[in-house]
């Protein structure tokens, strides 16, 4: 029997021996080096190029190439694909709707960046908590300290911090934060369980808007949907305390970046912490000019082990796929796909199979499973 057949849409780094073992169950093919536009990979696809493939791997960065995984992309690829993994926890590139009107499951990575995320969030918060940001640039220009003193930053210690969306990240930013002293308070859909909020550092249940007024810093792990873009907004920085330090490691759009911009220069929020942009790459200009906003270019994931980690993952849900026809790590709003046993298929014959199986895929915490958090 002919191997299926998986498309690979950006480059293996770290999971290369992974890797090298999926060739022995399917073949394995990539657009022509001259695809390097959406329009010509869509001229590609439409060309019949990669008829009868089954799997897609597909990378953040491969966005460059392809554009947002779409209903006009999805046209255009072949009627056998069942499948697409994703590198990364974070999958708002990917309409997952059209995916499902299409019978395509959507697989993603998401505990695998809870520890580096968070970590690239406690040192935007503490800098920006710190008010370091002036003295860094102030450095970096060749004076110790320009001018008159920056203005004196606040411990940690005390603090109430707010996490909006206590997925895997905001649960991971708690317990770190809660070891610096901080009094933690979350937004979620649903409550945590005690247990778990013990774990979290006594880590409180608030209502939305409560959670904005009592919060010194807010910390936003939320994945980007039609329901959360511009989820804080000039009506939710206009209930918040004076002087508040913000921190997003989610996705940029979750903020009006207009409306941040407008609140920093007049004092309601006093300094933040940012390392994703409602336009990347492109940064606000009123977000470069202000030294009191760290900026750091979505780098919350890079680090070899995470990177690795993210690799290893996704190349699991291609052999899961390949093997067994169906995901270890699905997107939430497929879940009810893969517990359905007639959807599986054969990837080989890309055909329906008959009856049900025991699934085994990664146990996840429904709260994790969420695009970059919870969604509140």
């Amino acid at each position: 029997m002919e191997k299926p057949k998986v498309l690979i849409l950006g480059k293996i780094e770290h999971a290369l021996t992974s890797w090298a073992h999926l060739h022995t169950l399917a073949t394995i093919i990539a657009p022509s080096p001259s695809s390097t536009t959406r329009s010509a990979f869509l001229s590609e696809c439409a060309s019949g190029a990669f008829a009868g493939a089954t799997v897609i791997y597909r990378t953040f960065e491969s966005v460059a190439q392809t554009g947002r995984i779409d209903g006009e992309l999805l046209a255009l690829l072949p009627p056998s694909l069942r499948f697409i993994c994703h590198n990364g926890a974070g999958y708002d590139q990917i309409d997952v709707g059209a995916c499902r009107a299409r019978g395509i499951r959507v697989s993603h990575t998401p505990a695998a960046v809870d520890d580096s995320t968070s970590d690239i969030a406690l040192f935007l918060l503490l800098g920006a908590l710190r008010n370091l940001g002036p003295g860094m640039a102030s450095l970096r220009m060749g004076c110790w300290r320009r001018g008159a003193l920056p203005a004196l930053g606040h411990d940690p210690r005390g603090k109430v911090l707010g996490i909006l969306g206590m997925g895997g990240i905001g649960r991971n930013v708690a317990r770190k934060a809660a070891a610096f002293g901080m009094r933690v308070r979350y937004h979620n859909r649903t409550r945590l369980g005690q247990e778990v909020e013990r774990a979290c550092g006594g880590a409180e249940h608030r209502g939305f808007e409560e959670l904005l007024r009592e919060a010194d810093v807010l910390s936003l792990n939320l994945p980007l949907n039609a329901k959360t873009h511009h989820i804080i907004s000039h009506p939710q920085f206009a209930l918040m305390k004076p002087g508040i330090v913000l921190v997003n490691t989610a996705r940029g759009a979750v903020i009006d970046e207009s409306a941040l911009v407008s609140a920093l220069a007049s004092g309601r929020v006093s300094s933040a912490g940012l390392d994703v942009y409602e336009h990347e790459p492109a940064v606000h200009p009123g977000l470069l000019a202000n030294p009191r906003v760290l900026l750091v270019p979505h780098m919350g994931t890079w680090t070899v082990e995470t990177q690795a980690r993210m690799e290893e993952a996704t190349v699991a849900n291609v052999r899961e796929a390949l093997e067994r026809g169906r995901l270890r790590s699905v997107v939430p709003e497929m879940r009810d796909m893969e517990e359905d046993g007639d959807d599986d298929v054969d990837v080989g014959e890309v055909e329906e199979v008959e009856g049900k199986g025991e699934i085994e895929e990664e146990e996840e915490d429904e709260d994790e499973e969420e695009g970059k958090g919870e969604e509140v």
